[in-house]
C-alpha cells in the first residue's frame, strides 16, 4: 500500500483540480443545480401516487451533482487513475492496459444500463415531467464514464477548443444546465398550481 501512495503521488497532489474561472463556474452550477434539486423535490407538487419515487429521483440528482462538484476541485477521478497505473505498473499488468480500460468501460456501460432501467421504472409516467433532467442524468453520467475510461484520444477530443472555449466546459455544463431548466420548470408548474388552487 505505501509503495502504491508513494507512486500515485507523483502523479496526483492535493489541491484545487480546476482553478481557472471555468472550473470555478462549473462547480457553482454543479452546487446551485443540487440546491434546486433538493428544492424540487420537497417542494414540485408531485402527484399523489408518483410522489416518493419523483422525489427519490430528485433526492438523487442532488446528490450526483453535489459529489461532482466536490470532484470537480479535488479531481478524484484523475486520483483513482494514478491509483489504477501505479497497482498495473506494480502488479506487471500495465503493458495489458487497454485490456483492463476496455472491461472497466464494458462494465461502466453494464452499470449505467442497469442504473437508466431502474430510473426509467422509477420514473414510468413520470417522463413528460422529469424527461429533460433524465436526459440531463445521462450527459452527466456519460461525462463522467468518458472521463473515468481515461483513454489519451477521449481527453484530447473534449479538450479541443472551439475559438476560446473548451468542448470539456460544453460537454460538462450541458447535463447540469438541463437538470436546472427540469427543476426551474416542475418548480414554476407547482406554484401555479398552488396560486390557482387558493
Amino acid at each position: 500500500m505505501t509503495e502504491i501512495w508513494a507512486c500515485t503521488r507523483q502523479d496526483w497532489q492535493i489541491g484545487i483540480g480546476d482553478p481557472g474561472p471555468m472550473g470555478w463556474l462549473i462547480v457553482v452550477l454543479y452546487l446551485v443545480t443540487a440546491g434546486l434539486a433538493l428544492c424540487v423535490a420537497g417542494r414540485g407538487g408531485f402527484p399523489e401516487r408518483t410522489q416518493s419515487r419523483e422525489r427519490l429521483f430528485w433526492c438523487l440528482l442532488a446528490g450526483i451533482l453535489l459529489l461532482l462538484a466536490v470532484n470537480k476541485q479535488l479531481d478524484l477521478q484523475s486520483l483513482l487513475t494514478a491509483v489504477a497505473r501505479c497497482l498495473a505498473q506494480i502488479q506487471g499488468w500495465y503493458e495489458e492496459r487497454r485490456a483492463v480500460q476496455i472491461g472497466f468501460i464494458i462494465w461502466i456501460v453494464v452499470v449505467m444500463v442497469i442504473f437508466f432501467s431502474v430510473i426509467w421504472i422509477l420514473l414510468h409516467k413520470t417522463l413528460r415531467r422529469n424527461g429533460l433532467a433524465l436526459v440531463g442524468l445521462i450527459f452527466v453520467l456519460g461525462f463522467v464514464a468518458i472521463r473515468a475510461a481515461g483513454f489519451h484520444h477521449m481527453d484530447r477530443l473534449i479538450d479541443m477548443r472551439i475559438s476560446s472555449v473548451r468542448l470539456n466546459w460544453i460537454f460538462e455544463m450541458t447535463g447540469p444546465a438541463l437538470i436546472l431548466i427540469s427543476g426551474l420548470s416542475i418548480l414554476r408548474a407547482a406554484r401555479g398550481k398552488r396560486s390557482g388552487g387558493q
